[in-house]
């Protein structure tokens, strides 16, 4: 009897490292596990230039760690948010959104992550994450932020 309750305790602590994504206790548990993890072991977000989707050097170093937090997770999927600041129209922020989340996209492959494992989304200028009308607020919102995606 001690050996069954043992066994039930380790699977209930660890329940999604043992049984997949489906997990013992659903999936929500194993991608807020991941997301976490994915959180504490890699940076989420790079920075544009205004009207530019061309990935730094800087923004190089902080995909390198996305990079190496997928090989460690060959089965985990992620999506790449675009980002645009206010200025420009919707339908223009749009595009130049999708354009950085591709641009993020093809650097994660140009280093070995497989095209099918990483989705990308624009919102333009739909969610800033920063409020305000001015250089500081717009540089903060010209962004792309890598997420697990749901299901993994």
């Amino acid at each position: 009897m001690k050996k069954l309750l043992s066994l039930f305790a380790v699977v209930a602590l660890s329940g999604c490292s043992i049984f997949g994504a489906g997990g013992l206790f659903g999936g929500s548990e194993c991608e807020s596990k991941l997301a976490r993890d994915f959180m504490a072991n890699a940076e989420d977000k790079i920075y544009f230039a205004f009207d530019s989707s061309a990935i730094t050097e800087n923004s190089a170093e902080i995909l390198d760690t996305q990079v190496a937090w997928l090989k460690k997770h060959e089965k985990v999927n992620v999506i790449v948010q675009g980002y645009c600041d206010e200025r420009g129209t919707r339908e223009y922020n749009l595009a130049l959104g999708a354009r950085r989340a591709n641009a993020a996209k093809q650097y994660l492959v140009s280093q070995g992550i497989a095209a099918d494992r990483i989705s990308t989304i624009s919102y333009g200028k739909e969610r800033p994450a920063v409020l305000g009308n001015n250089e500081a607020a717009w540089a903060q919102n010209r962004r792309d932020v890598t997420v697990v995606k749901a299901g993994n």
